[in-house]
C-alpha cells in the first residue's frame, strides 16, 4: 500500500491528492464538524434503516429548532448509531443530545453513558404499555412458575414488553433464564428457555405451531390483528401481565446545558398543542404528545433499571 500510495498521488490532481493526504495522516479529518458545537442541536436514534429513521426524525427536529434560539441553538443535525454499544459513546463524547427511544433501551443509556429522562412520549394516544406472557389453552400451563422446563419467545433484546419486563418477572420468581439455539431446542429442567423470534407475529406463530411454550407482547399488540391473529388469539390465553410501563422516552445527555435542556422541553411539552407541529409530531413514530415524567413514572423508571441491569447480568 505504501508503495502504491505515491503513483496514486501522481495520478491525482493536486487538490484531491492533498485531501486523500489528509484522509490518511489525520483521522481527525473524518471529525463531524458540529461535534461539541453550541449552537447545533443534534438529534440521534439507534437505526438499523439510516434513511427511513431520517425521514421519520427531520421534521420534529425542523419545528424545535427556530424555537431554541433564545437558548443559542442555530442548526440541528441528526446522527444515527448502528448499536447501543455507539450510541453510548456518542452521548459521552457530547456527539448526541437528545435520543428518542424504547424505556428499556433509554435505561441502558442512563446507566452506561449517565443519560437523562426529560419527557415521557406518548404515541398513538398512549403513554404506557404493560408486558403480557401467553401460552395456548391446552398447554397444561397456569401460572409462570409451570415455565420451568419450558421454552418462551421473546423479541428481541431492544423490547420492553416481549423482553425486558417479562424476563424481569420470571427472575423475580427465581426462574433461570437459559438461551435456547433454536425453537427445537429444549432447556434443562430447571430453568425458563428463551428464543428471540425478532416479530412480534413470528411469537404468536411459533407459540400456536407449539415450537414454544410461551410467547411475550405488550397489551397493544395483543389487541392488534397484524400483530396477533384473532384465529391465534382464540387459541391462547395471558398467564402474566406485568405494572404498566412508558411506552418511549426523549433523553438527553446528562452534561447538556441546562438552558438548553430547559428549553427542549419546554418546546416538546407544547408540541403536542401547537397545529404547526402536528404533521411533524405523527412522523415522528407516530407521537401524539410529549408528557413530563412524575413521580409514579420516576418510580416505575428506576424500578426497570433495575431491572435491565439484573437481565443483563443473569439472561445475557
Amino acid at each position: 500500500m505504501r508503495e502504491a500510495l505515491p503513483g496514486l498521488l501522481r495520478r491525482l490532481p493536486a487538490l484531491w491528492a492533498g485531501m486523500l493526504l489528509a484522509v490518511v495522516l489525520s483521522p481527525l479529518a473524518m471529525r463531524p464538524a458540529f461535534a461539541g458545537d453550541p449552537h447545533v442541536l443534534v438529534l440521534g436514534r439507534i437505526s438499523d434503516d439510516p434513511k427511513a429513521h431520517y425521514e421519520q426524525l427531520k421534521p420534529l427536529l425542523d419545528y424545535v429548532v427556530p424555537r431554541m434560539a433564545d437558548v443559542g441553538i442555530t442548526e440541528g443535525r441528526i446522527l444515527m448509531a448502528r448499536d447501543m454499544q455507539q450510541m453510548t459513546s456518542y452521548l459521552r463524547r457530547g456527539r448526541v443530545d437528545w435520543v428518542t427511544e424504547t424505556s428499556a433501551n433509554a435505561m441502558r443509556l442512563q446507566e452506561r453513558a449517565g443519560a437523562e429522562p426529560l419527557l415521557l412520549t406518548e404515541r398513538n394516544g398512549v403513554g404506557t404499555y404493560r408486558s403480557i406472557t401467553f401460552v395456548r389453552n391446552d398447554s397444561g400451563i397456569e401460572s409462570l412458575d409451570d415455565l420451568r422446563g419450558h421454552s418462551v419467545a421473546f423479541q428481541n433484546t431492544s423490547s420492553t414488553s416481549a423482553y425486558v419486563l417479562p424476563a424481569m418477572r420470571l427472575l423475580e420468581r427465581d426462574l433461570p433464564l437459559q438461551i435456547l439455539l433454536s425453537p427445537m431446542d429444549r432447556p434443562d429442567q430447571r430453568s425458563v428457555g428463551y428464543v428471540f423470534a425478532r416479530s412480534e407475529l413470528n411469537i404468536a406463530t411459533w407459540v400456536h405451531k407449539r415450537l414454544v411454550d410461551a410467547g411475550t407482547l405488550s397489551n397493544l399488540d395483543w389487541d392488534d390483528p397484524r400483530r396477533m391473529p384473532p384465529p391465534y388469539r382464540a387459541d391462547f390465553r395471558i398467564i402474566d401481565e406485568s405494572a404498566e410501563m412508558p411506552r418511549a422516552l426523549e433523553m438527553v445527555r446528562g452534561d447538556l446545558d441546562p438552558r438548553v435542556r430547559d428549553r427542549l422541553r419546554e418546546v416538546l411539552a407544547e408540541a403536542g398543542a401547537d397545529p404547526d407541529a402536528r404533521e411533524a409530531l405523527l412522523r415522528f413514530f407516530g407521537t401524539t404528545r410529549f408528557l413530563p415524567v412524575d413521580a409514579d413514572t420516576g418510580a416505575s423508571l428506576r424500578e426497570l433499571r433495575a431491572g435491565v441491569a439484573r437481565v443483563r447480568r443473569e439472561a445475557e
